[in-house]
């Protein structure tokens, strides 16, 4: 099989699956639904795999074009594919990650009517991401870009039934419409000034001609036309991979089933936007300003949107807000010009997110479909191998010494603390308070879910007291929960598979990947640093060369006490007193509440641009359509000519004598002006 083969097979696998679910799923029934399309995302893993290990042992990159759909004028529309070492690294990230979910879907989605349809979904959004990543220009790369978000809308509303389903998909959507507007107008830029291409290759050719080159939006003032067009490209990454302010959509999107939670969170959209500016390193070498800004983003969205999952008590939304964040620190990593430590974080928080994910519905599942981490607790003894992975998955995300989640992790920090960039300062101290929010947050979850007082016979016995949380009102939502005569219980084998698989590269995928991917020369080529100018990366490489002197080392750096510090003040809170954050959630209700309401942000976007353009609307409808043009264009042009006409009818009567009285008096004023221009002439 030639290279061409081998990555149309690995793209269009997935979409194959989904077609044949899709629109002949009601035909070849339920098992013959998840088989083909398991099969196809399994080929796709297999042959990413196979190009993963060929770029570890120096294979060739692939930059050809596929198809050529259009033309105008000199220039090309077109599929084409760029592969090399770190698009290889994001196949084998998204396949395997999506299979894993595919495989977890059959237990998880077993009830639900829609099983085919959902599987036809999730093979499809694969599908989406891997030609969103395989992309040599950008054409293509809008087309993935497009794509994952209109196959995000339809499965947060899959249970379209649900009004917050459909609130959710629809707030998605419309935010990430903000985004891309951005990302369209920098991909317009790149058109308009960088030789007339948008094929990946012929744009980075062109930026010596262009790196100083101003454009003038605002007349009589020139702008750098690289930190525009960066600025703009990232405004895209800002809604894919929900950056302050344009976050709001994700943890919304809770409302989808969990599987699907797990692939936008873990290893597709949400990473997209991450991928996408490490694609574009080249360009954003050029700007320090750009970089600046992509830094404070990342800085504020690691460390707020880890204080809002403080105070959740759905146990999706906390791993929710745990996405929010981490994706600011790798965010961050981008800012400091360390695209391969973002790209490693890409990859390490894949696998233990995902793991998170899936284990807090293998909890959703024991509970009954309960998701109040108020009413869970003692969960251990019920659901051994999903605490266990629980566990598992928690400690990576922490950044525990030797687990995946602490290479990159511990990389990043790293790298900001050694930016020459004016923004460090305030990311190194976001990036460092942050480890101990994550591990605060994190274990808050854990202890909760699987320690304690079994809670959840209190909830399926409401005359009971609400034990060691009674300082906390339950949410009343649309989950049922347990009854009085049940127990939670372990979840069936498709369902705990995955998260054992997903629980082994958690563990110790850091450990080898971290030496090629940081330390090494895998993305020799591919990314692009300035180490002369940017110095954060060039700080990480020699330590990332020597994994196990790093994680032993990690015992006595800040990071780690900061977290273990977030460990025990959790521990401390839920298990052994828990007056303390009742205590401190009374004095501090201020805060508190404005946590518990996000900050405000969807009453202000609501107020400012709903309400806003409603109200503008209203004034061009009411003012600018009724009055002035319906009103006094349109009707009152209308009405002039009529009321002319009236006056013109008066004059025809039809009577010989009012025709010559008329011929009369205009005969005697033409006389009347003749003598006046005479005399007075």
């Amino acid at each position: 099989m030639d290279m061409k083969s081998l990555y149309l097979l690995i793209a269009l696998s997935p979409l194959a699956g989904a077609i044949i679910a899709g629109l002949f799923g009601w035909a070849i029934g339920r098992r013959a639904a998840h088989v083909v399309t398991i099969a196809g995302v399994a080929v796709s893993a297999v042959l990413s795999l196979k190009v993963l290990y060929g770029f570890l042992n120096g294979g060739a990159v692939f930059n050809e074009t596929v198809y050529t759909w259009l033309t105008v004028g000199g220039m090309e529309f077109s599929v084409g594919f760029l592969v090399d070492s770190l698009t290889a690294l994001m196949l084998v990230v998204v396949t395997s990650v999506s299979l894993m979910v595919h495989i977890y879907t059959i237990g998880y989605m077993s009830e639900d009517p829609g099983y085919q349809r959902f599987f036809s979904y999730i093979s499809l959004f694969t599908f989406s991401m891997l030609m969103l990543v395989m992309s040599n220009n950008f054409v293509q790369l809008f087309f993935g870009w497009e794509a994952v978000g209109l196959v995000s809308y339809l499965l947060i509303g899959f249970w379209f039934k649900r009004p917050t389903a459909t609130y959710a998909n629809l707030k998605a959507f419309l935010v990430n419409r903000v985004g891309d507007f951005g990302f369209l107008l920098g991909i317009g830029l790149v058109l308009a000034h960088f030789g007339g291409s948008l094929n990946y290759a012929d744009v980075f050719a062109a930026l010596p001609q262009v790196k100083d080159q101003t454009i003038q939006i605002i007349p009589g003032v020139d702008w750098s036309l690289m930190t525009v067009t960066c600025i703009l490209l990232f405004v895209g990454a800002m809604g894919k991979s929900a950056q302050f302010p344009l976050h709001v959509w994700l943890p919304d999107s809770m409302e989808g089933p969990t599987p699907i939670s797990a692939l936008i969170h873990a290893a597709t959209m949400v990473t997209a936007g991450i991928f996408m500016v490490s694609r574009m390193s080249p360009m954003f070498e050029l700007s320090d300003t750009a970089l600046n800004f992509v830094m404070i983003t990342g800085s504020i969205t690691a460390l707020f949107m880890g204080f809002l999952g403080i105070v959740q008590n759905d146990i999706k939304r906390v791993v929710a807000y745990s996405t929010l964040s981490q994706l600011g620190y790798m965010t961050v990593a981008l800012g400091a010009s360390a695209y391969s430590v973002a790209m490693f974080h890409v990859m390490t928080h894949a696998f233990f997110k995902a793991l998170l994910f899936l284990a807090a519905g293998s909890v959703i599942i024991g509970m009954h479909h309960e998701q109040d981490m108020r009413k869970m607790g003692g969960l251990r003894k019920y659901m051994p191998i999903t605490w266990i992975t629980s566990l598992l998955g928690s400690l990576a995300l922490i950044g525990t010494p030797f687990f995946s989640g602490f290479y990159s992790k511990d990389s990043i920090i790293l790298a900001v603390e050694h930016s020459n960039l004016a923004a460090s300062g305030f990311a190194t101290f976001a990036v460092l308070a942050g480890v101990f929010v994550t591990a605060f947050y994190s274990f808050r979850m854990y202890f909760l879910v699987f320690h304690g007082k079994e809670r959840w016979m209190d909830a399926a016995h409401p005359a009971s007291h609400h034990g060691d949380h009674a300082d906390e009102e339950p949410d009343h939502d649309h989950h049922h929960g347990l009854g009085p005569n049940d127990k939670p219980h372990e979840s069936p084998w498709v369902v705990t598979l995955p998260l054992v698989l997903l629980a082994i590269p958690s563990v110790i995928i850091g450990y080898f990947a971290v030496g090629p991917l940081v330390g090494g020369d895998f993305f020799n080529g591919v990314i692009f640093t300035n180490l002369a100018a940017h110095p954060g990366l060039a700080a990480v490489m020699p330590h990332a060369e020597h994994a196990f002197e790093m994680g032993m080392h990690a015992f006595v750096t800040l990071p780690f006490w900061l977290a273990l510090a977030g460990v025990v003040t959790a521990w401390v809170f839920y298990m052994k007193a828990p007056q303390i954050p009742a205590a401190i959630k009374k004095t501090f209700a201020p805060v508190n509440t404005l946590l518990e309401n996000k900050y405000y942000l969807d009453e202000i976007y609501f107020a400012v641009f709903a309400k806003g353009s409603r109200a503008l609307g209203t004034f061009f409808w009411k003012i600018c359509d009724m009055l002035l043009i319906d009103g006094l264009i349109v009707n009152g042009s209308a009405k002039l000519v009529g009321s002319f006409s009236r006056v013109v009818r008066r004059l025809q009567t039809g009577f010989i004598y009012s025709y010559a009285t008329t011929m009369i008096v205009g005969v005697l004023a033409l006389i009347t002006i003749w003598f006046s221009q005479l005399i007075f002439g």
